[in-house]
């Protein structure tokens, strides 16, 4: 598959103070209210369920049905209006299936530009989250508890999804992620060596 990815810059810092403050405040209030409710509700079901009911099909219904809403609040509506990041999948008319990953280009105007706010809002839910699912993952395993496996699962690829998407539009192509990694990994190697080499000459 192709992906179509277009790389601009984002969360640039603003020299107008005015603006800055400006983009401090929440202004999506309900999609960001959205973007937690239905992943921390999956979770706390997830904990809760075994001492609320003795059902498993109900917490299981109830939990995939959480995780599809967040899956799709996410995909569509949350990530475009807090961050001004989307992701989709289209097919062409050769049949062949396409990945496409946008972020919204920062305008001159104010009221264009993504709220800091909300941005940390976005990111610590959307990279949380998934973390927690896969620590329930290997609580399932090592428990063994196998009937649960399979919701935890489902939570780790649905809310995983989302993460691997959003890091896609934000980051840019693998090689780029790649290539960032790698960027980051030689920065805490160099710091090392001269944090090393401080303390020997001391």
């Amino acid at each position: 598959s192709n992906d179509d990815i277009e790389d601009v810059s984002l969360f640039d810092a603003d020299d107008d103070v005015s603006r800055r403050s400006k983009k401090s405040k929440i202004r999506h209030p309900v999609a960001s209210f959205f973007h937690l409710f239905f992943r921390v509700s999956a979770i706390v079901v997830y904990l809760l369920c075994e001492l609320l009911t003795s059902s498993f099909i109900a917490c299981m219904v109830t939990i995939i049905l959480l995780l599809s809403c967040d899956f799709w609040a996410v995909k569509n509506v949350t990530g475009r209006l807090m961050v001004g990041l989307r992701w989709w999948n289209q097919v062409d008319d050769d049949g062949r299936s396409h990945w496409v990953f946008e972020a919204r280009k920062v305008s001159a105007q104010g009221s264009k530009t993504s709220s800091e706010a909300e941005s940390r809002i976005f990111w610590l839910g959307l990279i949380t989250c998934p973390m927690i699912w896969v620590i329930f993952a290997f609580s399932a395993l090592f428990s063994f508890k196998v009937k649960w496996l399979a919701v935890v699962v489902m939570g780790v690829v649905l809310q995983g999804a989302n993460l691997y998407g959003y890091i896609r539009c934000k980051v840019g192509s693998r090689k780029n992620l790649t290539s960032m990694a790698t960027n980051y990994l030689g920065k805490q190697f160099l710091r090392q060596t001269v944090a090393k080499e401080d303390q020997t000459a001391s």
